[in-house]
Order: C-alpha cells, then structure tokens, then sequence
C-alpha cells in the first residue's frame, strides 16, 4: 500500500505535469484534513516517506508563553516536565496510529488533493506562457462552442473568442492554429491563456518570422493599423541607409510578404515607408491615391488632404477603410476633401477672415485683404505672433503694428467674454471685477479663464504668474471672483 501511494503520485505528477513533491505534500494535507473527523481539534502532523511510502501521524503540541487550546499548547513548565531544554516555541510529537479513511474522509481527502494539484496547474501555465505573450503559438484545436475556439498547446488549454478570429475562417477539431498569444489571466476558476488572429500583434510577429533584417534590427515597424481579414497597413524603418525597409518587407519577386498574406488568408498588406515628416508620411499612407494637397493643423492634430474628384474614392477606400486606417497608422484625423471642396473651403476662410478683421480690427477690406495675403487668416495670428512678422507688411512700422496687435487681442477677449455671457455663467464679466484690466483679462482669457465662475474655481497659484498681477492682487481677484458668483450667499 505504502509503496502504491508512491506510485499513485508519480502517476499523477507526470499526467498533470507538476511536481511530484507537490503530490506528495497535496496527500499529506488531504491525510491531515482526514485525520480531523477522528482527532478532532489536535494539530495533527501527517508524514510520508518520499522513499518507502511509509505513512506518520504525529499530534503536534507546542510550548507557548500562554495556553489557548488545551489540546496543543504546553506551558513552559509542561515543556520543562517533557524536556529540561523545552523553550518557548519548542514542539513535541506524538505518535498516533493509523487511520482508516473512511466514504466521507476520503473524499474530503480526494477534494483536498485535486485542489491542491489545479492551483499547482494554474501556476504552471501562468509561469510558463505569461512571459510569452506577445508571440505567435500554435496548438491543436480541442473544440468550437458558440463560435470560440478552444486549443490545446500541450501543456495548457488556450481560448480564441469569435471576434479573435478572421472573418470568414472558421476551425474544426483536430486543426492546427497559428495565432498571437494575446494576454494570459489568472483567475480563481483556473488560468485563461487568450489568443487572437485578429491582433495587429499577429502581423507584426508574422514579418519577424519572415524577414531577416527586422530580427537583426536593420528595419523596424513603427506602426501598424489593421482591419483584420481585409488590409493592413504597416510603417517601416530603416536603422541602415543601405536597407530599403519597404523591398526587404516585400522580399524578392514578394515572396516575404506572399507568405504573410497566405497566413493571413489573402488579408492585403500595405508597406509604407515611415518618416517624421507628418505631411508627407500620410502621401504615403494614403496610397495608391494621388494627393494635390496637405494642410496640417498641429494645434488640432489634423491633415486635410486634398485629391483630385476621380482620386476621391480611392483615398477614401471602400466604407472608409483607407482613410481610417491610414490615420490608425499616421495617429492624425484626416480629412479628404475633393480639390473644389477644399478650394472653396479656402475661399470661404479668406473671406471670414476679411469680416473678422474688418470688424475686430476697424480696418476697411483693402488693408485686410492685404493682412490675409501675409497669411495672416485669423485673429489669434494677429495677436500672438512676433511684432517684427507684423511690422514686415507693406505699410506697417512698428508702432501701426501695436496697435494692430493690440486691437486683436481686445477683439478676441471681447469675443470670449461674449462667449461665456452667452453660455449663461455669469451675469457679471470679468472686466466688471474691481482691480481687473484689459491686459489682464486678456492673459486669463488665455488661459480659458475668460469666465467669471472659472477665475472663482482657480487658485492662486495658477494665476499669480500673469503680467501685472501681483500674489495679494490674484488673491482679491479670485475671491471677487467667488462673491460675484454667489459662493458667500
């Protein structure tokens, strides 16, 4: 019987691919488990041999400075009485015959050791594929329900849901996959490794495989957007400026990225080269449309790109699909526009810019065309850039444009003023707050604090930097601020 035990846990460690010691420790907690139905409360020891198999119970009693389970605890003198070299913390054991398990006790034991070997198979497999994610991993698919698939790697089970994998592909038991070892979780019910065909990963990893040059680091694939089983599009780097990125993706007669595709089951793969410039990267992305004309706006972080009415569709790609992925790939909104709309969409800015500056500056239509054709298209140009920019159009010195600068920046805060009254925030404006001037409020207009209720919600700290504004000023106006909106009523 002694030796069986033995056997039994070798068995079970080999099927379950744990530790046979873990086994072994799992049956000696399931023996003391059992053993409690005929010792009661004692702190029962239960002892194999990892040699004979040989089975030991002990009733484990310690000596401690205060008893509380008669049972278990000696005092010192007890201890003493036992041992004359007895300390605190010092243990006896005492034998205790066998037991005899009997229907309840064995499966109570049964419970415990299959416990014990799941928490040992789960962290089994969250140490050995936690480390792997982000690869590719193939297995044999073990079953479909309800449209996910369940695969075996071997030594863990993996989960591929419905929307991780490609449209249209479908798996039958005994199949194998490839696919992209997306995360893997640990949860009370045991681990779930979770792959996925549709990751971006798995288009990544699949050109690692393929193409020498990016596993020596020679390329790098800076970005990629994907809609998976339709195109992807990826941006490649060069650290060599003898290597083409795009041609060593490609592969000869394109064969690398044939394989891919194949992979991928016919999924098209655009490789673009990447560069820092935002304008031009987008030409790129936005292949094989032909682009007219790039305007990028950094403030607002978009392109608008302009095409020709029969480039239109292309650029745009079919539900979108182009346009979307190529701003994935690029991290800018684009927006397409044939070159009639976007010529009209300048006509349009040119002549609100005129209306603007004709009324904001008190200037006639001549002198604000003229400010236009210097790429002046907006007040914030005017009030913010460098007095020599403005001084450099023809009939301006230095001193007209002050004033011009000085006129817009009193335009905008008129308008922003206007714009927080509209909202309903405040009956009060800010230029109504006692010790507020023009130049100040212009700063904290700035700063979006152009309504009364925001200087009330700011601290001092924020605003104490502005020009001509001291800490004990700010303080007066914050708390002139917080009266006027009604925090003291």
């Amino acid at each position: 019987m002694n030796v069986e035990m033995l056997q039994v846990a070798d068995a079970v460690a080999r099927e379950k691919s744990v530790d046979r010691e873990l086994v072994i420790e799992a049956m000696e907690q399931a023996i003391r488990t059992a053993a409690r139905r005929t010792y009661g409360n004692k702190n029962i020891e239960a002892i194999i041999d990892r040699d004979t198999g040989e089975m030991k119970l002990s009733h484990v009693r310690t000596v401690v400075e205060e008893v509380e389970e008669e049972e278990n605890d000696l005092t010192l003198e007890q201890g003493k009485e036992i041992d004359s070299n007895a300390a605190l913390g010092t243990e006896f054991r005492e034998s205790l015959p066998p037991i005899e398990l009997g229907r309840i006790a064995a499966q109570t034991a049964k419970q415990v050791i299959n416990q014990k070997i799941r928490e040992a198979e789960r962290d089994r497999v969250v140490a050995e594929y936690e480390p792997r994610v982000g690869e590719l991993i193939t297995g044999i698919v073990k079953r479909v329900e309800r449209g996910n698939v369940y695969v075996d790697l071997g030594r863990g089970e993996a989960v591929m849901y419905r929307e991780d994998l490609l449209p249209r592909e479908s798996f039958r038991q005994g199949d194998r996959v490839r696919a992209y070892l997306r995360e893997v979780r640990n949860q009370p019910k045991g681990p779930l490794v979770f792959i996925s065909r549709s990751d971006a990963g798995m288009v990544l990893n699949l050109f690692e495989q393929e193409v020498p040059e990016l596993q020596d680091g020679l390329i790098a694939i800076q970005a990629i957007s994907r809609d998976p089983g339709s195109r992807s599009k990826i941006a490649v780097i060069s650290t060599d400026p003898s290597v083409d990125p795009v041609g060593a993706c490609v592969g000869m007669r394109g064969a690398r990225v044939q394989a891919v595709v194949n992979e991928l089951h016919g999924e098209k793969i655009d490789i673009i080269e990447w560069t820092e410039d935002p304008a031009a990267f987008v030409v790129n992305a936005l292949a094989p449309a032909e682009i007219e004309r790039v305007m990028v706006d950094e403030e607002k972080g978009t392109i608008e790109v302009a095409v020709a009415e029969d480039n239109l569709a292309i650029a745009i790609g079919r539900r979108g699909q182009n346009v979307r992925l190529a701003s994935e790939l690029s991290g800018w909104n684009i927006e397409i526009m044939s070159s009639g709309e976007e010529q009209q969409k300048r006509t349009d800015e040119v002549e609100s810019a005129k209306v603007d500056f004709q009324a904001g500056l008190d200037v006639d239509e001549n002198f604000a065309s003229l400010l236009v054709s210097q790429g002046f298209v907006a007040l914030d140009d005017l009030a913010y850039c460098a007095i020599e920019d403005l001084a450099s159009v023809e009939g301006l010195d230095s001193e007209l444009a002050q004033e011009i600068q000085k006129r817009a920046r009193n335009a905008l805060l008129d308008k922003a003023l206007q714009g927080s009254a509209e909202e309903g925030e405040s009956t009060v404006s800010l230029l109504d707050l006692p010790g507020m001037t023009r130049e100040i409020a212009e700063q904290l207009a700035a700063r979006d604090m152009a309504a009364v209720a925001a200087l009330a919600d700011a601290s001092v700290d924020e605003i104490e930097d502005i020009e001509g504004l001291n800490r004990e000023e700010a303080e007066a106006l914050i708390l002139a601020a917080r009266e006027a909106s009604g925090w003291f009523e």
